[in-house]
């Protein structure tokens, strides 16, 4: 069998741990519904193991064992951390990572009710997240640039999945968005992967954020764009009250960078609804919710 073709059960992740982590086998484990580039497992009640499974390289699960326990300490919402590092073996020839557990349901599964608690979190944690990263801190040219940078993704999308009623009002948030200015200021660390699969609710909000293996530095647009793909409709205006940084341009370049999420999200819910791998139905509903609050501002 090839790599991607080795199948990820709960024996191959028992026997990982008791190779290289045997102190940590007996603990119960359980599969996580969802994941893509990673597969994920409950590793008793505090754990889990996060095992490389589409991702072709191993750089988004190191640099999340570099930097997320530098980052993890001041922000205000929990994040998963490594606490063990598991490396490629002749028994699987990827990399895995035991992480610390945050409790919540997935928003891709679940809702948000208290929209303005949910817009404080988020605002919070954004805030402690969004200062200078340093020189050597990851670089995502897809995740961290201004819009101008992703023409070809949006419309990509665009052309797979947007309503037909809806096109044209699409279409000029995003050239809003290309046209508005680039981003100033130094560049800073940013999740780069904000939408619904990535945040997990507890009691009506915002309670986690998970999976940064997308983290880099770069234009806090990227992440600014969950006050309309995150947070329920009516909420984005207190979010940026709260966050207080956002100017009118990266505001703009949000919205922009919002739609196109949106786009994704609504593709790959097609994608599930096909069956084809990879495919998420349930991202399609969080999509088109997450559009209709783009076009509404």
């Amino acid at each position: 069998m090839t790599d991607t073709e080795i199948e990820i059960t709960a024996n191959l992740v028992r026997d990982l741990l008791r190779e290289q982590h045997p102190d940590l086998a007996g603990l119960g484990i359980r599969e996580v519904a969802g994941g893509w580039g990673n597969q994920m497992w409950r590793l008793g009640d505090e754990l889990a193991v996060r095992v490389q499974r589409m991702d072709p390289t191993p750089e988004l699960q190191l640099n999340e064992r570099r930097w997320l326990p530098v980052l993890a300490p001041r922000l205000p919402l929990p994040v998963p951390t490594p606490v063990r590092s598991g490396e490629p073996s002749a028994r699987f020839p990827k990399h895995w990572t035991v992480m610390t557990w945050v409790p919540g349901d997935p928003l891709d599964c679940s809702s948000i009710s208290r929209g303005d608690h949910a817009a404080d979190a988020l605002a919070g944690f954004l805030r402690a997240l969004h200062v200078q990263a340093p020189a050597d801190a990851p670089v995502s040219g897809d995740r961290s640039g201004h819009p101008k940078e992703c023409t070809d993704g949006f419309d990509r999308f665009f052309h797979a999945v947007v309503p037909d009623d809806l096109a044209d009002d699409v279409r000029a948030v995003w050239e809003d968005a290309v046209a508005a200015p680039e981003w100033e200021g130094p560049p800073l660390w940013v999740h780069g992967d904000l939408h619904p699969a990535n945040v997990v609710v507890l009691d009506g909000t915002l309670s986690g954020v998970i999976d940064f293996g997308d983290i880099s530095a770069g234009d806090p647009a990227w992440d600014l764009a969950a006050a309309w793909v995150i947070l329920p409709a009516g909420a984005a205006s207190r979010f940026f009250d709260a966050y207080e940084r956002a100017d009118a341009g990266t505001i703009r370049r949000a919205r922009g960078l919002a739609a196109m999420k949106s786009l994704f999200l609504m593709l790959m819910g097609r994608n599930g609804d096909l069956g084809l791998p990879g495919g998420k139905k349930a991202w399609g509903p969080a999509g088109r919710a997450a559009l209709d609050r783009v076009l509404k501002g």
